[in-house]
């Protein structure tokens, strides 16, 4: 877990960086502290209302490792149970195990040889719309509470440099776990999804 000390030099930071990329490399570099060896990103919700509901379009902003995940490259992502955690109730999404990335990720062939089978997806909220997700991948293969904690404090810090595209417009039908009525992102709650290895089904996670 990063320090009190650590967390409010970044905070000062982040009024000084004077751009973007200055604020998010600082953020990776704190990120790089607290979850060791791996990858960070920021996606970007750009989908509008001209494309269909129940799917996304997403927009890398940013990329720890642009080599292999570059910048503005674009995602194109469906009604999944990774896409109603983060977009439809705005929670965090955490998956530990390559078979829990593997499923989830249609892209985890790039992310295998890097040894990565972590992942904590923050939800970057305006209102009740996710705008962006903050995205890290570890090799440590299980995350501790703090860690998450901290992580997500981070997402917080990166958000005044993170703008909404001004086209965003996103809709989708029903919950796949409830059933229950979601237009334009329902409210968001502060529990987390938690998934783990093996065929259990999804545990929420406080």
């Amino acid at each position: 877990m990063l320090t009190v000390a650590q967390l409010s030099n970044l905070l000062d930071a982040m009024g000084d960086a004077g751009s973007a990329d200055v604020a998010l490399r600082q953020i990776d570099a704190y990120r790089r502290l607290l979850a060791g060896p791996g990858i960070f990103s920021i996606q970007l919700n750009v989908t509008t209302r001209e494309d269909p509901r129940n799917e996304l379009y997403l927009q890398r902003l940013y990329s720890s490792l642009g080599a292999t995940f570059p910048v503005q490259a674009r995602k194109h992502k469906t009604r999944t149970m990774w896409t109603e955690t983060l977009f439809v109730r705005g929670q965090v999404f955490i998956g530990e195990g390559a078979e829990v990335l593997e499923r989830t990720f249609d892209d985890y062939a790039a992310m295998r040889p890097l040894g990565l089978n972590a992942v904590v997806n923050v939800p970057m909220l305006l209102g009740q719309r996710t705008y962006a997700t903050f995205n890290v991948f570890g090799t440590r293969g299980r995350w501790q509470p703090e860690e998450v904690l901290g992580l997500r404090l981070l997402a917080l810090a990166a958000a005044r440099w993170v703008s909404p595209s001004p086209e965003l417009d996103y809709a989708f039908d029903v919950t796949l776990s409830t059933g229950a009525s979601s237009v334009n992102g329902v409210p968001a709650v502060s529990t987390l999804q938690h998934i783990q290895p093996g065929p259990q089904a999804l545990v929420p996670h406080v």
